[in-house]
């Protein structure tokens, strides 16, 4: 369990003990949260590696890389433990997909498809990213000084676009919201990409002074580079924010320029 302190708390965190018969057991740590709810990215990621090493299990090395995570999230996890079970719906040469469920206490909680195979290495030929600077300037917004109470800065680091955050000054602005994140004492990596792509606040925090918890109903993220070392910048936007739901679309850039993760989701939006 993370503390969020020690070093490597992204690697600790995501650790998965394996218990047979395609069955994985995780500690859901107390500062992944988003509230007293367990962050929706981090389970993401402990799926995605339930779902990885079932397929190495059944043919190892076949099928090393996320490509694609699809996610229904039918309960809010609490900080404690959890059990991942796992079935291999298609082993192939190109594509494997491996289908996986959490529970906790007994209740379903996530359902998902992993689909798994090699990122590519190739420059892309096409791509429209948002403009971020690759690191964020001295300026931005860090939700882990003073007395922040956003838990996901004690594990690691964030800076926000402030300019982009109208919520902040208590005004509304459009559904859009950027900021920059790094895992703390252990490297960039695929995985961090994938979390990264649910990591600001929810865009409709600008939208007709509409705060609290935002849950997410459905997300699927497409991995599509392994990132380079550092920052990763993230922008999100809403297309539709509509009575009690709202869409919003994550795109994750590496320090390099190569988009990293797509992420898309539908969650409900807090009460005015």
């Amino acid at each position: 369990m993370t503390t969020g302190t020690e070093t490597a708390p992204f690697r600790r965190a995501i650790a998965i003990d394996d218990l047979g018969g395609g069955r994985f057991a995780a500690e859901l740590g107390p500062h992944w949260t988003v509230g007293p709810k367990a962050h929706g990215g981090l389970l993401l990621v402990l799926l995605t590696r339930a779902g990885l090493a079932r397929l190495d299990a059944d043919a190892p090395g076949a099928a090393p890389d996320p490509l694609a995570v699809a996610a229904d999230f039918l309960r809010a996890p609490d900080p404690g433990p959890v059990e991942m079970t796992t079935e291999v719906l298609k082993l192939g040469r190109t594509v494997s997909v491996v289908a996986v469920r959490m529970s906790q206490g007994g209740k379903a909680m996530l359902a998902a498809t992993v689909t798994a195979g090699v990122l590519p290495d190739d420059e892309p030929q096409h791509a429209d990213l948002p403009d971020l600077a690759p690191e964020p300037p001295a300026d931005a917004f860090d939700p882990g000084a003073g007395q922040s109470v956003f838990g996901l800065s004690t594990s690691c680091d964030l800076r926000f676009d402030e300019s982009s955050m109208t919520f902040m000054r208590r005004e509304q602005g459009p559904p859009v919201v950027r900021g920059w994140t790094r895992p703390r004492d252990e490297p960039t990596d695929v995985l961090f990409a994938l979390l990264a792509g649910d990591i600001l606040p929810p865009t409709v925090f600008n939208v007709g002074g509409r705060f609290g918890w935002a849950p997410t109903v459905q997300l699927t993220a497409l991995l599509r580079a392994k990132p380079a070392p550092g920052w990763l910048r993230v922008e999100s936007r809403s297309r539709v924010v509509a009575g009690t739901w709202f869409d919003e679309d994550a795109t994750v850039v590496d320090a390099a320029g190569r988009l990293v993760c797509q992420a898309r989701q539908l969650a409900l939006a807090p009460l005015g």
